[in-house]
């Protein structure tokens, strides 16, 4: 109860309160900043992928002005030799403004991907811009096949009917790629599944049809029975190293991560930054509201 009233009251303090917060799950504001963390991780042997903050936006003014910033995340990140990706949020490019703007914005970033010999993921946001997100991968995958992957999310009725569809794409030599997560939106029944062992199993149902598919698979998740259950099928079906990873967010369940790596599996670390990390904090403590101890620890007995 107190954890969720936190979260609530949360996003109308002062943005320095909610810093307090908000420096452990976020790189910084700067590319230097998330350059940095980065690297910090790749020496502990943890790839990453690299996120810009800011989502929903009002005009394609702002939507070119983060593909200009992303064109340079990637130039830098992959001149510095960062071992990772890319991800990003279509919203950001104007998804709900102009959808062809939006993709010619997205392929030019994963064009440039492409030529540094890299990759983008393109997240799934809420079930309102589901298909128009996978329209565009889609149509960036038959040109940029190696380079550009989606997000998946369990919680969605819709998903694993999403997998049957795009088993037509996948091949041997050019496996689709996806990351599979529970899903944070807030979605009718009708569309969603609710049940907290519901979610939970119809993760591990499609996961496993992707292992069956020979699909790579990003496991995305800070849940340690879906942790412990994706191992079993890793090694029921002899999944090869290199056609899976976990993935996890950027300061949290270090000692899950830590786990998953000393087990010998690949993990990457979702990585963002960015002068909209305000809103991203928000949003997070609201998907969590346990995350408010952590506040409540680092206001009363970090000083």
């Amino acid at each position: 109860m107190l954890n969720k009233l936190i979260a609530n009251i949360l996003p109308h303090m002062p943005k320095k309160l909610v810093w307090v917060f908000s420096k452990r799950y976020i790189a910084g504001e700067t590319i230097e900043e998330s350059l940095l963390a980065s690297k910090l991780l790749n020496e502990k042997d943890i790839e990453v992928t690299i996120d810009l903050l800011g989502e929903f936006i009002n005009t394609l003014e702002e939507a070119e002005s983060n593909k200009n910033q992303y064109l340079e995340i990637i130039n830098r990140f992959t001149e510095e030799k960062i071992t990772g990706n890319f991800s990003l949020k279509p919203t950001m490019f104007g998804l709900l403004i102009e959808k062809e703007k939006c993709y010619q914005f997205i392929r030019e970033i994963v064009a440039l991907a492409a030529k540094k010999n890299s990759f983008v993921r393109i997240d799934m946001e809420d079930s309102p811009c589901v298909d128009l997100e996978i329209d565009i991968f889609k149509r960036l995958r038959k040109e940029f096949p190696r380079n550009v992957g989606l997000v998946l999310q369990a919680y969605l009725r819709r998903t694993l009917n999403d997998l049957k569809m795009f088993n037509e794409l996948n091949s041997e030599t050019n496996p689709i790629n996806f990351r599979l997560c529970k899903g944070i939106y807030v979605e009718p029944e009708k569309i969603a599944y609710k049940g907290y062992q519901e979610v939970r199993d119809h993760f591990l149902e499609d996961l496993e049809y992707m292992f069956v598919n020979q699909m790579y698979a990003g496991i995305a998740t800070h849940d340690r029975y879906l942790v412990e259950n994706s191992f079993k099928l890793i090694e029921k079906y002899n999944v090869p190293k290199d056609m899976y990873e976990f993935q996890m967010l950027y300061g949290v369940t270090p000692e899950l991560r830590q786990y998953i790596v000393d087990s010998g599996h690949k993990m990457r670390i979702y990585v963002p930054f960015g002068k909209q990390w305000f809103r991203y904090s928000t949003r997070r403590l609201k998907e969590n509201p346990k995350m408010a101890s952590d506040i409540i620890k680092a206001l009363f007995i970090r000083g």
